[in-house]
């Protein structure tokens, strides 16, 4: 639906799907999916918290000394790290590491989704693209996808963590619930990706197009080229879709996480 394959509905879409290539078409690309969410996940939220701690245990070394003077010529001024949201960069860092790690998975993921007439198996497709453009061919589109993920990453972790701490203060709670991890990972994700749709929709149309051999010379080429054929609502197109799976994937992954994680911290001070 992103790229303008098909039909425009989400139904319509399924069945389409289902008539052309059985149910299995529904888990087109599935296999990669797997192989590249787990790499992905844990470099992304490992990252996240290792850059979190260490802004915030900076900030407080910061905040309990005297904040360095910068001379500017005849002016002094105090320098802090205060306005910087360790969240933020945190989320933005997390972002990075894992699109430059993982990228050549997604590639992978694209091109099986996509064009599973051209690719059919992981190991033909792997073969394809590294005989087409050799180990730089992995790596096409990291730049819009870089440049999409960092509003989307950053967005996504600062929201999540400002609800659940904005959330737990209001409630007078130390924590949240599992239906609470739930709903307020699912609505981060709505979020993040609702603001960052339409690069993920430039960086969905450079892909085709390349495939196509219509390639758009740059992100901002590929929204133009939407905004003239479709209108402004064409970088939203698919945008239903997407939430439809971005909600419950970010919802359950931070339910799970946040478990995971007061699991093994407390065997931890148990030993």
């Amino acid at each position: 639906m992103v790229v303008g394959v098909g039909s425009k509905n989400i139904p319509g879409s399924f069945l389409e799907i289902i008539e052309q290539q059985g149910w299995q078409g529904l888990w087109a690309g599935n296999a990669i999916n797997m192989l590249r969410i787990i790499p992905t996940q844990a470099i992304e939220l490992g990252t996240f918290e290792c850059v979190k701690r260490a802004m915030t245990s900076a900030q407080e070394k910061w905040s309990q000394s005297e904040c360095p003077r910068v001379q500017l010529g005849p002016v002094s001024l105090n320098f802090s790290l205060s306005w910087i949201s360790p969240v933020a960069a945190a989320g933005a860092a997390a972002g990075i590491v894992s699109t430059l790690a993982c990228h050549p998975l997604e590639v992978l993921k694209d091109r099986l989704t996509v064009s599973r007439d051209i690719y059919p198996h992981i190991s033909i497709a792997i073969s394809k693209i590294y005989k087409d453009g050799g180990i730089g061919a992995f790596y096409a589109g990291i730049s819009p996808t870089l440049m999409g993920m960092l509003p989307y990453s950053t967005c996504y972790y600062f929201m999540y963590e400002t609800m659940k701490t904005s959330y737990c203060e209001a409630k007078n709670k130390k924590s949240l619930n599992r239906p609470e991890m739930l709903l307020i990972g699912a609505f981060a994700g709505f979020t993040a990706s609702t603001l960052s749709f339409p690069l993920e929709v430039a960086r969905k149309r450079l892909m085709v197009g390349a495939l196509q051999g219509k390639c758009p010379p740059q992100m901002a080429a590929a929204l133009s080229e939407v905004i003239r054929e479709e209108g402004p609502r064409g970088l939203y197109r698919g945008w239903g879709a997407s939430c439809l799976k971005v909600m419950p994937s970010s919802g359950i992954t931070w339910m799970f996480y946040e478990a995971w994680k007061d699991a093994l911290l407390v065997e931890k001070r148990l030993l």
